[in-house]
């Protein structure tokens, strides 16, 4: 069964256009939701939701995490693949809601992950039954790189990276681009030069301009 997760909403009452935020491990969905501030004078008809993962965070109580991680928390590998399978229903069951929720198809949706977030986005949004939009994905990887994409449906993929990245190895975005494109999907790639585990100003611009282009061609 899905838990329900709660999230706040910003945007205009009658959206066009739908941003779901994914936040990182130990983080929440406010964490995310400011980056709506800077886009939404771009994308004047579009909603933005930033759940918060289900699960309080074993490291940091006070934020959440999407799975626990082994090396960081003590889990076992077992309880991470569990915890990610039950995340990936309750993402699913959340999107299901909202393209309800503003009357809106599946082709109006894109998805943005930061980190943990990004690896959730990799994973759901290709076994959607419809195509979103697009997906963008900061300082992310592939949940489980070793393993060959499938997918049902292949929306496009911008991944974003700095090359700096202390807590996600910036060869991760390497590795998940050229699986993604061996699996038939578009992906673009932006490294954020001089930058850690974060968000910087270049990369949200970039972010930016692949969702503009991307709901503009589903409109």
């Amino acid at each position: 069964m899905p838990r329900e997760l709660k999230s706040e909403r910003k945007g205009p009452r009658q959206a066009d256009s739908v941003v779901v935020f994914l936040h990182g491990y130990g983080a929440d969905g406010a964490d995310l939701l400011g980056l709506a501030d800077p886009l939404a004078p771009h994308l004047p008809g579009t909603a933005f939701y930033s759940p918060n993962a289900p699960e309080p965070c074993v490291n940091n109580p006070m934020g959440y995490q999407w799975f626990p991680i082994p090396w960081l928390d003590g889990s076992t590998d077992e309880q991470a693949r569990a915890g990610a399978a039950q995340s990936f229903q309750d993402i699913n069951a959340f999107l299901d809601k909202v393209l309800a929720d503003e009357g809106l198809a599946a082709d109006r949706l894109a998805l943005v992950g930061f980190s943990q977030g990004t690896m959730m986005a990799l994973a759901v949004a290709p076994q959607r039954e419809q195509e979103m939009a697009g997906v963008v994905g900061f300082s992310g990887r592939l949940l489980e790189p070793e393993r060959p994409v499938e997918a049902r449906v292949k929306p496009p993929v911008l991944l974003i990276h700095g090359d700096q990245d202390p807590m996600v190895p910036f060869e991760s975005m390497g590795i998940a681009g050229d699986a993604l494109q061996k699996a038939g999907f578009t992906v673009y790639g932006h490294v954020m030069k001089n930058t850690g585990h974060g968000i910087s100003p270049d990369g949200l611009s970039v972010a930016l301009a692949f969702l503009k282009e991307r709901f503009a061609a589903g409109s």
